[in-house]
């Protein structure tokens, strides 16, 4: 099963925010132009690093960073043999909490922590659907989190709802108190995006939300559903503690990535400076 960022449909939405994207060997490659600089390579989760081939993509666009998040250690020391250096802050979770969809629902319930189980018989009657628009989606997450949190702005989730399309689910509370963003990719479902405010963690919303995620994956025929990122003490983030508490209490399984890699290209800036002169 391919990562969701080698999907055809995630390169397809990168390119309607501003990404270029190639494809080496089936493997997405997306391109950001830097203005005065060059641009930057980013490939996250390749199936395969065909490095010769990224070399001259690095040439094509004068990229004077590359960056790459393996899913393997394999691949993992093949970059460190390449002289690709690991970064404290990877851009993708490090690691992560999957559940296994193929089994039933009375045994994803079971794998469930007592205070989960406890938290979806109390929500049981708590109103959650689809939000009227995306507006409105935007301004209750704005709301709950204030400035306290990057949010996604308006245009960038219309894109990815309408990208995805029935492959993307977005959730909240009736009150706006709490929310979500399911995405699927191949055979796997990412907890992709949430917010919960005050009277969302104190009704605990965000327990059914994510029940309703995870039934809704089953449906779509999901083998896997990936909670997209817990706290990892090899790169860690004091923020990510309250959250993977929560996740945790679901059961599952962790599943650890290398990291994050990256190689600078000095050069490259100036090529293109030169190059530019010439035009």
């Amino acid at each position: 099963m391919l990562d969701i960022r080698q999907t055809p449909r995630y390169a397809k939405y990168l390119r309607k925010t501003g990404w270029q994207v190639e494809k080496l060997n089936g493997v997405n490659c997306f391109i950001k132009r830097i203005p005065l600089i060059g641009s930057v390579i980013k490939i996250q989760r390749p199936e395969t690093i065909p490095l010769k081939k990224i070399k001259n993509l690095v040439k094509k666009h004068y990229a004077f960073q590359l960056i790459i998040e393996p899913k393997t250690r394999m691949d993992a020391k093949y970059l460190k043999r390449n002289n690709f250096r690991l970064i404290n802050s990877p851009f993708l979770p490090s690691k992560t909490l999957i559940l296994d969809l193929t089994i039933s629902r009375e045994k994803l319930l079971k794998q469930f922590k007592k205070d989960t189980r406890y938290a979806l018989r109390k929500t049981e009657k708590l109103i959650v659907a689809k939000p009227e628009d995306i507006t409105t989606f935007y301004n209750s997450w704005k709301k709950a989190v204030g400035r306290k949190r990057y949010i996604t702005p308006p245009s960038r989730l219309k894109i990815l709802k309408r990208t995805f399309g029935k492959n993307a689910l977005f959730l909240m509370t009736k009150s706006g108190s709490a929310g979500a963003i399911f995405l699927l990719g191949d055979k796997i479902a990412y907890y992709w995006q949430a917010f919960s405010g005050r009277k969302g963690r104190k009704e605990l919303a965000q327990y059914k939300i994510v029940w309703e995620g995870i039934l809704w994956a089953k449906k779509s025929g999901a083998k896997i559903f990936d909670f997209e990122g817990i706290y990892d003490e090899r790169f860690p983030n004091k923020k990510w503690a309250g959250f993977t508490h929560f996740k945790k209490s679901f059961g599952g399984e962790g599943l650890e990535y290398p990291g994050c890699f990256t190689k600078i290209f000095i050069s490259q800036i100036f090529k293109w400076k030169r190059n530019t002169k010439k035009l």
